[in-house]
């Protein structure tokens, strides 16, 4: 009978010292995620400024947390145990519903694009403009947010699942949930910074600051609009480069073009990632004029008016 129970300690001993060495690579797995999904995590960094232009400054703060708040809800009781359930019963199901994430992130893109270069006719009579309150303003900026931010964030956890599989079940839970928590505090955290800056150049144009200070302050306070401006068409060019990305990685033949565009430009690196970026940007507009095309197609069909 001791030696026995001798036998099951070194056997839960065994188990343990096997189980502490396996997440002492959880750190090198978390860096290694983070690197694959850079571009992801640029698009959600360059995307969320714009959801707090135009409202109350005193909100930005508040409304930025809400949306990180859902964002690591979402990831963390949603996104991971989905992912970790669909690649123990169903993986083929993954890559189909990214593709489908990924189309409506270049429909989205497409659609901004489009009213940039869309003028409507001044003379035409306009449809009546609908009231509406800050309270309701901002809760249909941060639910406009969190239905991008669940596309990029489904891709970023199944790009960390795509690091684990085939690891254990421990390390694959606490590798997944150290990405979410740490992509989601970084990127809102920047976001937040990005967002608070004119604040921070008008606090440092005051006269209790020696002048150079000021000077700086007055340079940030001029600096972030134009910024934000360019943040935000950063933003919807990483929307049609992600979404056109993740289309190309599920088509075999696409995925196989953007593999040897790489090779054949790996002395360049640059050069590599930028010719990707900008081919998949391309493939992107394409892409969200022919999903616009069908949704307005459909509504003509389906939802014409009764004369």
């Amino acid at each position: 009978m001791p030696s026995g129970l001798f036998a099951l300690l070194d056997d839960i001993s065994a188990l343990v010292k096997a189980s502490a060495a396996s997440l002492d690579d959880v750190p090198a797995q978390v860096a290694k995620t983070t690197g694959k999904v850079s571009g992801i995590v640029i698009d959600d960094t360059a995307v969320t400024p714009k959801y707090v232009v135009g409202l109350d400054p005193s909100r930005e703060l508040v409304i930025i947390y809400r949306i990180a708040k859902k964002s690591l809800i979402n990831k963390l009781l949603i996104l991971s145990p989905a992912a970790l359930l669909l690649g123990y019963f169903a993986p083929w199901a993954i890559t189909p519903i990214l593709m489908v994430g990924g189309a409506y992130l270049c429909f989205e893109g497409y659609e901004k694009v489009h009213s940039l270069f869309t003028h409507r006719d001044r003379n035409t009579e306009r449809e009546p403009v609908k009231e509406i309150t800050p309270d309701e303003l901002e809760k249909e900026r941060v639910g406009s947010a969190v239905r991008t931010d669940i596309i990029l964030s489904a891709e970023i956890m199944a790009i960390a699942y795509s690091q684990v599989t085939g690891q254990a079940i421990v390390n694959q839970i606490v590798v997944m949930l150290a990405v979410a928590v740490f992509i989601t505090v970084a990127v809102y955290g920047f976001v937040g910074l990005i967002v608070k800056a004119d604040d921070m150049g008008l606090h440092l144009a005051g006269d209790q600051y020696p002048a150079a200070t000021q000077k700086i302050g007055r340079g940030l306070v001029k600096f972030m609009p134009h910024f934000l401006s360019w943040l935000g068409y950063v933003g919807t060019a990483a929307m049609l480069w992600v979404g056109a990305e993740i289309i190309a990685h599920g088509i075999p033949f696409t995925a196989h073009l953007l593999h040897n565009l790489e090779q054949a430009l790996s002395s360049m690196p640059i050069v590599a990632w930028f010719t990707k970026a900008l081919a998949c940007g391309v493939a992107g507009l394409v892409i969200g004029f022919i999903i616009e095309t069908l949704v307005v197609l459909m509504k003509k069909v389906f939802f014409q008016p009764r004369k």
